[in-house]
């Protein structure tokens, strides 16, 4: 018998080191510097060990789109492939936000990797230094000591909706099925010897059925012969888990996908993925997996690895001086703690500049005398970020570091025509974040957990209610469940009823104009107007710039019905409590829960 220790991380979006940017301060949840800690305890205590990493590693956060936009190299490369190089990494695939600064720049970051990189199902590599497959050949020590040659063929896949979600790579890049390109990977590397195959999925734990093009692909790859453990991401989850719900082919208590080993290590480095095999060797001379256990390590309140902190240190101290800059004032506090119960200045910010932008430009074309409305969603908003995952800028001056908080993600800014049936469509959509309440009941849990706040779209520019004892209309994947269910009512715009067929422009971005995504039933199928071209980060801090003072209201334009003798409970950031005079609701302060949100009682 043999014993091999896979260990990986996903996701971590340019979280080199313990420091939460956006609060400028350091964090004990995330970080690869926390992360490699456990990864030498774990290295440690193991005879036989792989490090590997599941993508998206190099965009996301404000070092990662600081380095993108002036260039960064530093004399060890780019930092992160410096930081696994310093750990050790066996190999590594690529996520879809890894190509969110362009083909180039990517090609640079990954030119001084001393792993290879493995991506099976991109099509077009454009000379860039990636493998369809990769087998890595070790020897391996079995429980008596003796050494043991091994051969372990990668397989990585990113989802096919990246060519859709970053629309420049349309013409140089082109991505396969994940099923279909694991097929034709898995047997070469069986014909080349391979004694076990590992993929690197940077694809969400999806159905066990498959469907062409399946973004969140996990779960129907492991149900493939020839696939022996799989390292998920993508969705930021953790597996396994007691959260993480369980489905046909699903068992996030074991760990296990259609019966294979998995992890999926959470995000920004919050956990290390341990997959242990027991290997036995058959009278063929060929390896097997007999036994296996999977757990998800969190790094939260461990000391940080100083290698890792040494090979980051420059860019570290680069991003904190340009984020520091100022760029305007605010006379109001600009929080997320309240954006699910209609109240966010923020978020009302990002929309105001938005219909700014879009007015200027559409100001002498065919649509100007068209009313513009502006989407926009909160990208943190608690969730599976945590009590800390929520915007929460004092009043006074406006940084960069500010205005990033506000809007996390490259996104560019875009306009489509739409109608007043589209716009309580796309509503409709946001408003299935809801539970469904029942009438009279008490505290009933507000939120679906499983739907993502960055999909609760806000239509600045009209006015409307809900209606929370209808059913949501919705899944929280964005399927269809109840075509006659309508929680939206009373939809106005300057104080009048929305007809259905009523004209619109709505500003929003590339994102929601892809072919996917909860919103493109509506989206793409509608006449563009403006094509994205400036980032919606950049439009933002123009905006800013140019007014130099902002007091952007919290009110988002929207409220429940009243639910007399209702209650229900929504868990919020724990600094919510500074701010508490701003809900429109009677409530009560519950205390803290177990994770460490501020849970909330409101009366409806």
């Amino acid at each position: 018998m043999m014993d091999l220790k896979i260990l990986a991380t996903t996701d971590l979006h340019m979280h080199i080191l313990d420091h939460d940017y956006l609060a400028d301060r350091p964090s004990q949840r995330f970080g690869l510097s926390r992360a490699a800690t456990v990864i030498a305890a774990e290295r440690a205590s193991a005879a036989n060990s792989l490090l590997l990493d599941n993508g998206d590693s190099l965009q996301g956060g404000p070092m990662g789109d600081f380095l993108a936009d002036v260039g960064w190299r530093g004399r060890s490369g780019h930092p992160a492939i410096a930081a696994m190089n310093t750990l050790r990494y066996d190999a590594a695939t690529l996520g879809n936000h890894d190509f969110s600064h362009g083909l180039r720049y990517l090609n640079n970051a990954l030119r001084d990797a001393d792993f290879p990189i493995v991506s099976t199902n991109l099509l077009s590599r454009r000379g860039l230094p990636v493998h369809a497959c990769v087998m890595l050949q070790r020897m391996m020590r079995d429980r008596r000591g003796g050494a043991w040659p091994l051969r372990i063929g990668i397989l990585g896949f990113l989802p096919p909706q990246t060519v859709d979600w970053e629309p420049e790579l349309r013409q140089a890049t082109r991505i396969g099925d994940i099923r279909e390109h694991a097929q034709a990977g898995i047997a070469a590397l069986r014909t080349g010897g391979a004694d076990l195959v590992i993929a690197l999925s940077h694809s969400g734990i999806g159905d066990l059925q498959p469907v062409p093009m399946m973004e969140n692909a996990a779960t129907a790859l492991a149900a493939l012969p020839g696939i022996d453990a799989v390292i998920a991401g993508h969705t930021h989850r953790v597996f396994p888990s007691d959260q993480h719900p369980a489905g046909p082919g699903i068992d996030p208590q074991r760990g296990t996908l259609a019966g294979k080993p998995c992890v999926m290590p959470g995000f920004w480095g919050s956990h290390l993925g341990v997959i242990e095999l027991a290997l036995q060797r058959s009278s063929a001379g060929k390896w097997s997996v007999a036994n296996f256990r999977c757990r998800a390590e969190p790094v939260r309140a461990l000391p940080p690895h100083q290698p890792v902190i040494r090979t980051a240190q420059p860019a570290h101290r680069a991003t904190l001086q340009h984020f520091r800059r100022r760029i305007g004032r605010s006379d109001v506090a600009l929080t997320s703690f309240f954006t699910m119960l209609g109240h966010d200045p923020g978020l009302r910010l990002v929309s105001m500049a938005q219909r700014w932008h879009a007015r200027r430009l559409l100001a002498a074309g065919p649509w100007r005398d068209l009313p513009i409305l502006s989407a926009a969603a909160p990208f943190r908003a608690g969730g599976r970020g945590g009590p800390d995952h929520y915007t929460d800028v004092p009043a006074g001056p406006l940084t960069l570091r500010s205005l990033a908080d506000l809007y996390l993600f490259p996104n560019r800014l875009c306009a489509i025509l739409v109608s007043g049936a589209d716009v309580a469509c796309w509503l409709e959509r946001s408003a299935s974040i809801f539970l469904r309440i029942a009438p009279g009941a008490q505290d009933q849990p507000l939120i679906d957990p499983e739907f993502p706040g960055y999909n609760f779209d806000l239509i600045d520019g009209v006015g409307w209610q809900l209606d929370l004892s209808q059913p949501p209309r919705h899944a929280a994947d964005g399927r269809l469940l109840d075509p006659d269910a309508r929680r939206v009512t009373n939809l106005r715009h300057r104080g009048r009823p929305v007809t259905p067929d009523q004209r619109f422009v709505l500003v929003t971005n590339s994102y929601r104009l892809s072919d996917s995504g909860v919103f493109s039933a509506i989206a793409a199928r509608r006449r563009v107007v403006l094509q994205g071209g400036a980032r919606t980060r950049d439009v933002l801090r123009r905006y800013v710039a140019t007014q130099r003072m902002v007091a952007p209201p919290g009110p988002l334009g929207w409220n429940f019905l009243s639910m007399p003798g209702t209650t229900v409970r929504y868990a919020t950031g724990p600094g919510a409590a500074r701010h508490l005079e701003l809900l429109g609701f009677r409530y009560d302060q519950i205390g803290q829960t177990p994770d460490g949100f501020l849970d909330l009682r409101l009366y409806l």
